[in-house]
């Protein structure tokens, strides 16, 4: 028998808002989601940690932020002075670091806080990614590198650009800049790199994208998806620029779907963790 396509479900923004952490959850629970990353400057970072040690069927990774929030170190804050400390938009943090204005050794070190702020928890970490994918700009991504080896994460997220499904302008002017950072970065990707799906429609996954994308997974090859499920709690979610971005309820439902179960059952993919991507590679 062939042997299956690999997908692995993982949920970005774990702890953004209670609301989110608590959808994603759920779709861990009783739908198709294996993992999640963990924003690990949150406020709300100590109870929804406590949260995840009841949600064995998730694997967890940090999502490695500079663009969310308040950050963990004081060399960072310092940077951030003129935004009263807290982390401003991410247009404005790349061009800082590709300026040089924000020094790619102060983003180290805050990386690393938010790292050992996981493992400090209990955290097992199964992988990075970051808030906005800033970890591919290639300063980043020698850091991000660095840091994987040094804390022997063993996955890391690599976004490519979907040239055959995107709705927008905008989509073709983040697979552009994607296509440039790839020339740069290609060299350096290490081997056991998941294939993303889920660029174009970051914040809004749809059924008719995953109709296009999950009959043409390749078998044998391991894949990543990239969602953004959760429960919307208008009072709690109150930035209008994040309300009009993500879908968090219609991800969260379609994940739990009948539908899409079915779909993945019909086109020979098989949902996994990363745990089970690790035993998979280093089977004997």
């Amino acid at each position: 028998m062939n042997e299956p396509a690999y997908l692995i479900v993982n949920a970005d923004d774990y702890g953004y808002f209670s609301s989110v952490s608590r959808g994603i959850l759920d779709g861990g629970k009783d739908g198709l989601i294996t993992a999640t990353g963990v924003l690990a400057n949150s406020s709300n970072f100590d109870e929804h940690v406590q949260w995840l040690k009841d949600a064995p069927y998730l694997d967890v990774g940090v999502h490695l932020n500079l663009t969310h929030g308040e950050p963990l170190t004081e060399s960072m804050r310092r940077h951030l002075a003129r935004w009263q400390g807290e982390f401003p938009g991410k247009y404005t943090v790349a061009l800082g670091i590709l300026t040089r204005r924000l020094p790619v050794e102060d983003v180290l070190g805050e990386w690393r806080a938010q790292i050992r702020r996981c493992r400090v928890a209990s955290i097992e970490i199964r992988f990075l990614n970051s808030h906005e994918h800033l970890h591919v700009l290639p300063p980043l991504f020698t850091a991000v590198l660095q840091l994987a080896e040094e804390y022997k994460i063993p996955y890391l997220r690599y976004p490519e650009p979907e040239w055959n499904v995107w709705r927008k302008l905008e989509g073709v002017v983040r697979n552009t800049a994607l296509h440039i950072l790839h020339r740069v970065n290609r060299a350096r990707i290490p081997g056991e790199t998941p294939r993303l799906l889920g660029m174009n429609e970051s914040g809004k996954l749809t059924l008719s994208y995953l109709k296009k994308q999950l009959p043409v997974l390749r078998r044998g090859q391991v894949y990543e998806l990239m969602c953004h499920p959760g429960y919307f709690d208008p009072m709690e979610i109150r930035d209008l620029r994040l309300r009009s971005y993500h879908h968090w309820r219609q991800e969260l439902d379609l994940l739990r779907s009948r539908e899409v179960r079915d779909l993945c059952d019909s086109f020979g993919i098989q949902v996994i963790r990363y745990a089970d991507l690790h035993e998979k590679v280093h089977a004997p």
